[in-house]
């Protein structure tokens, strides 16, 4: 009598080295990402630039107007003020957050690589962006602000901090440095971990000293690291928006007024999509040239290390 074996389940798919091939299963757990990443950026992205070539205010349909919103955009004052203020924020706070973050992060890594100092030097990016505004708007106030009681309690006359064009948009960067400072510093540290203290010792034993090590060695090898930092930090602060609309609402008399806002003000006070999504593009093609210009220049996609 002839014997019946049951059926054995198929192989599972392998490659020709013999390895499992796991793309389907990889797809699947990369499936979600990409339908947020089409859903709530690239379709987003596209719709702003069809609509930044209509005349569209949310109560008749877009029509397409060509190159008017450009033409407009270019011939605009204010949006090239928004622009040269966005500007002046965006240079004040790189500079100022870069460098104290570089500063922070060598010290963690030099001094002390304790686990709740990190947590203590981030605990600032936990605050979200509009509370740390209203927190500053109360304490730099000009009249009631304890900021201005202590200059006084001190012989120092009081400060317009949000209420000068001299003094608007140091602050705004200033108080922004303050909640991103620890973040930043953490994302440099994170690249110094990657030097191997075998470098600083070969340095110790020729003599350098730590400024010098820190000159000749931490830079140059963190160049990748610092390269990304930039990146990042520019694209965040060329979209500065929550702190001005807390502190200042684009005063006083526009010295404020930066280009996220001033494109929030045309799209949602004004109801002027169709221009508002023409500067949107053209902050966008700024952004990238940006982006690439740096990527070129600093290098970052080649290190020093060995």
């Amino acid at each position: 009598m002839a014997s019946t074996t049951p059926p054995t389940a198929a192989p599972a798919r392998r490659t020709r080295g013999g390895a499992r091939d796991d793309t389907r299963l990889a797809l699947l757990f990369i499936l979600p990402a990409t339908i947020g990443f089409g859903v709530f950026l690239v379709w987003p992205t596209l719709r702003g630039i069809y609509l930044s070539f209509t005349k569209f205010n949310l109560l008749t349909p877009p029509k397409f107007n060509g190159l008017d919103n450009y033409i407009r955009m270019v011939q605009d004052p204010v949006f090239w003020n928004a622009l040269k203020v966005t500007l002046y924020y965006v240079v004040l706070n790189i500079g100022i957050q870069t460098v104290l973050a570089l500063v922070i992060a060598v010290m963690m890594q030099r001094l002390t690589q304790k686990t709740w100092l990190r947590g203590i030097v981030l605990t600032p990016y936990l605050v979200s962006n509009v509370v740390a505004a209203m927190v500053f708007l109360w304490i730099l106030d000009y009249q009631l602000g304890i900021g201005n009681k202590l200059l006084g309690a001190i012989g120092i006359d009081q400060i317009p901090f949000l209420s000068s064009d001299t003094w608007v948009i140091p602050t705004i960067a200033l108080i922004n440095v303050w909640r991103h400072l620890g973040y930043t510093a953490l994302l440099i540290f994170a690249g110094l971990q990657t030097i191997p203290n075998t470098v600083y010792e070969a340095g110790k034993i020729d003599g350098a000293s730590e400024i010098r090590m820190f000159r000749h060695l931490t830079v140059p090898l963190l160049r990748p690291i610092l390269s990304l930092v930039l990146i990042i930090t520019v694209i965040g602060s060329f979209q500065v928006f929550d702190t001005v609309a807390v502190t200042t609402r684009g005063g006083p008399v526009d010295s404020s007024r930066v280009l996220q806002f001033y494109i929030y003000d045309v799209a949602f006070g004004r109801f002027q999509f169709g221009y508002a999504s023409a500067m949107s593009v053209a902050l966008l093609i700024v952004l990238m040239v940006i982006t690439f210009v740096q990527y070129r220049l600093t290098r970052a996609d080649s290190s020093d290390l060995a």
